[in-house]
């Protein structure tokens, strides 16, 4: 048994997920931020896990795919619309100096990877690309 959050998220907004299946959290972060998509007005779209982004793994030197956690679309306070693909994960993971231990800089280094994938794919597609810790979640740090 997983020591995180983990289950099927509850959509009360069904006109706003675009996601082709039942969105799943796979952390309680994960679960903040499909609360926080569903129920902002400024929100328009969202979805879970929305696609496939290929990428060569550094750890392993394998093509693979990395799947973000979530597509969005929103308007800002000036009325203009944004489409972003967010990745939730802790800080730790996101920076090597933020990386406590040596599986944490493993991590940092294969999400580096997944992130400059992730960064082309979405400016291919006139989106930009967002990572979200907990910093963005619980402390309302500038996003």
């Amino acid at each position: 048994m997983s020591k995180y959050a983990q289950g099927k998220f509850s959509v009360k907004n069904m006109e706003k997920y675009v996601g082709k299946k039942m969105p799943t959290y796979r952390s309680s972060w994960e679960m903040t931020f499909m609360t926080f998509c569903d129920n902002n007005p400024a929100v328009l779209q969202w979805a879970s896990e929305p696609f496939m982004i290929p990428y060569r793994n550094p750890l392993s030197g394998k093509n693979t795919i990395y799947i973000p956690d979530f597509m969005m679309v929103y308007i800002d306070a000036q009325q203009q619309k944004h489409a972003e693909v967010i990745e939730v994960k802790p800080l730790k993971e996101t920076t090597l100096e933020s990386a406590k231990s040596v599986r944490d800089k493993a991590a940092v280094i294969l999400n580096m990877a997944k992130w400059t994938a992730a960064r082309a794919f979405c400016q291919a597609h006139g989106m930009k690309f967002r990572i979200v810790t907990e910093h963005d979640l619980y402390q309302g740090t500038k996003r």
